[in-house]
Parts: structure tokens; sequence; C-alpha cells
């Protein structure tokens, strides 16, 4: 286990000592199940906790944190996707076992795979292009995801060589995806800040896609495409002087995976959270921080506040679902992920996020997608577009509300979109429980 530099041999000893004590009580609460951990404090020991539940893809209903001294203790209340207390006892065995070792960090293992890493402006029909490159340069995408935000775009995408199916090592191969990909980001007009990167490291990918997106300032840049948006998060910052605290507080709409998103960015920032709330009330969720620096000073400088302001307002913002969720189960081929999102730019419909990935030889792909300016797309192209790839690949579960009132006339319709919400459910929470281990394949 390695340790920061600033710790001496007494705090690294009080580490070895003291492992974290998980408590999971479904007696407590009549709403929630009650996770909670008491560990020794480090930086980004919070983060460590979050990411363990929320890569569950478990809904943090309430939570609070605190530090005393060396020890730091978590609350989280946490329910299934269903809104109901998690009873599955291979969960609630994997989540004590993986709180119970957050000290050490986590593993994420993609052995087999090459993973590239792609930023740059986005604009419709920018994921098609990168698609057909990679399968025309003879690589199959097993596992990918993609975000949009204020006109930028950022991609982790892991590949493997399509004849061998082993990890893409050569260098001129390696080279020459980097530069046609480049090419692709660059377009018109992004001819100084479109990157692409081949990475060595192995990182959470939801984490790395906020430091990609920070790393390129997303923050301050404005959109290309006017997205609609409900309400833009609220974020203050306040210094408590008497106690050298900076106070964070964030209200928006409650989602999923929110705390990471937030948490993941103050860590990154190289803030300290100290103390902290959580609550969510119906669709509304309001957190409140209070943090230091790494060397215990509070926010300074008035532009160092507005930067914290924005970057949280990003971080928020990044993952919030923009647009029809679409989503595509279907036996994976050569070039499924090309003919897919060439078919959605030819109708003119603009990917906004996108989850990929292939497990026994099947594709689960989820795309969020808007017309070309970033509205709701017509639902009457939808159709088309899901008449073209498959009615019974490609399934609609956000629906806006045109298709909610053809649905209601149509049995067999209504009955696709509630089949493809359990399929979403279903798939989902298995594919999870699969990779960790908790159940086996059923090919």
């Amino acid at each position: 286990m390695e340790f920061p530099a600033c710790y001496d041999e007494y705090e690294k000893l009080v580490f070895r000592l003291n492992t974290p004590r998980v408590v999971i009580d479904n007696g407590a609460s009549s709403t929630a199940t009650i996770v909670k951990v008491d560990s020794a404090r480090k930086h980004g020991i919070l983060l460590e906790a979050v990411q363990v539940l929320t890569d569950l893809n478990l809904s943090i209903k309430k939570a609070y944190f605190s530090a005393d001294g060396k020890w730091f203790m978590d609350v989280f209340h946490v329910t299934d996707q269903s809104g109901n207390k998690l009873t599955d006892e291979n969960v609630i065995r994997y989540i004590e076992q993986s709180l119970g070792n957050i000290h050490y960090g986590r593993s994420y293992s993609y052995d087999g795979l090459t993973a590239l890493e792609l930023t740059g402006t986005d604009r419709v029909g920018l994921l098609s292009e990168v698609f057909a490159v990679l399968a025309d340069l003879q690589c199959n995408v097993v596992e990918a995801k993609v975000w949009t935000h204020n006109g930028r775009i950022a991609s982790l995408i892991y590949v493997k060589d399509r004849h061998s199916g082993s990890p893409i090592e050569d260098s001129k191969h390696i080279n020459r995806i980097e530069a046609q990909l480049r090419n692709v980001l660059k377009g018109d007009n992004d001819i100084k800040s479109a990157s692409t990167s081949v990475s060595l490291s192995v990182t959470h990918s939801e984490r790395r896609l906020h430091q990609m997106m920070f790393a390129d300032r997303d923050y301050e840049k404005k959109p290309i495409l006017q997205l609609t948006s409900d309400s833009s998060p609220s974020v203050t910052v306040q210094n408590w002087v008497d106690r050298g605290y900076s106070v964070v507080s964030v209200q928006c709409k409650d989602r999923t995976k929110l705390l990471f998103d937030v948490v993941c960015t103050l860590t990154d920032m190289e803030y300290v959270v100290f103390h902290g709330t959580i609550k969510t009330a119906a669709d509304t969720a309001s957190m409140e921080f209070y943090i230091k620096h790494s060397d215990g000073t509070p926010i300074s400088p008035e532009a160092e506040r507005q930067r914290v302001i924005l970057c949280l307002q990003a971080a928020v913002e990044r993952r919030a679902s923009k647009g029809v969720r679409l989503e595509l189960c279907t036996a994976d081929r050569v070039g499924l992920l090309a003919d897919v999102t060439r078919t959605f730019r030819e109708n003119g419909l603009n990917v906004t996020r996108a989850e990929i990935s292939t497990t026994m030889d099947t594709a689960l792909n989820i795309f969020y997608v808007t017309d070309a300016v970033g509205n709701q797309a017509d639902p009457r192209l939808i159709e088309e577009v899901r008449q073209k790839i498959g009615l019974s690949n490609l399934r609609v579960k956000e629906l806006p509300p045109l298709y909610h009132q053809k649905a209601e006339s149509d049995d067999e319709e209504a009955v696709g979109v509630a089949g493809a919400f359990l399929l979403s459910i279903g798939s989902l929470v298995r594919r999870n429980l699969y990779y960790l281990g908790l159940v086996r394949s059923c090919s």
C-alpha cells in the first residue's frame, strides 16, 4: 500500500492496524438499507466508498460523513434502482468485502484490451465517424463510454484486434489509429484541441471521463448545440472563517451517481472533504460539503471560488440525461456500432451520451439522442430509425409525450416498451453481478 509522502511512520501504522469497520443494517430504516463505514482518514477514501456503492447502480437517498482527527465515518442510506432495500446476500457480502478494503484502493482490470481516450468538439455524426474508422482499422469495440458537455466530447473506448482477439500492441498500428481518429475529431473547426491517446494506466472509467473533460476545460466553454435542460444545478461556495472551512452547497435534480460525480470532482481538484451531508426529497438533492485544501487552508481568491462553482456545475451536467434513451440489445457482430450510429446520423439524430458493452457475444448499448440542434427528437423519426435497425433490437425507454400517446393506442407497442424497461433493469443488474463474480454465465 502506498502512502502520501507527508505521512509519518505512526500514521502509516494507524492505517495498517485499523482496517475499516463495515455495518450493513436493514432494520434501522423502513425505506432504505443503512451502510456504515468507520475508517482511518485518508485523502480520497470517501470517493472510494462512494464508488463501491455507485458501481452497483445503487441509489444514495441520504448520507453524512465526518472526520474526527485521524478517523472518518460514513453513513449511507441506499436502495436499489426500484427504491427497495437490499436483500440479495451476494450483493451485501460484496459491499462488506469491498468497503472493508478501501484503504488499499481498487483495481480496474481491462486485460486483453487497448484503451483509447478521445476528446474534441462535439458535432452531429462524430461518433459514427469514430466507429467507422475503428471498424476500418480492424478494431473490435468491446466497451465504451461517451459523454458530451458544453459542445465538447470525451470518450473512453476499449478495443481489441478483430482477427487475433488480443490487445493492440503494434506501435505502427496504434499510431495509425491515433492519427486517423485525430483527423476525425479535428473536423473543420477543432484543429488545436482535438486529442487522442492510448492509455496505459487503468483507472475507474467514469472517474477518467471526469478527468478528461476537466483537463479539456469543458466547464468554461460555451456549447455549440444548445441542449435544453429542466434546470441548472445551483452551487454556492462560502468560507466559515472561524473554523477554516469552505462550505460548498449543491442543489439539483436527483439522479443515480450524483454523489459520485460531485465527490470525484472535489477529490481530483485536491480538496479534502472533512464533513458533509446529502438529502433527497422527491426528485431533488441537496448536498453540503465542508472542505479544505490538502494543506489545510480554505478556498481563498474569488477566482478560485468561481472556478469551483463552474467545475461542480459541469460535473453534475456531464452525466445528466439529454434526449431519448435508446437501448440496443442484439448479437454482436463486426461493424455493428458503425452501422447503428450511421443510421442515427443519416436521420439527423445526435448522440449526447453512450454506454457500450459486450457480454458473452451480446451487445447491450445505450444511446441518448436528440435532434441536430439539441431539442427532443421527433417520435416519428425515432420510430423510423427503429424500423431500420430492428424494432426488437432497438427499444425506447424514456419517451417524449407524443410517443406515450401513441403507445397507449397500440397495445403491441406498449408491451414492447414495458419489455424494454424490464430488459434494461434485468440486464444491467445481471451484468454487474456477472462482472463481480456473483452469478454465473447462463450461455
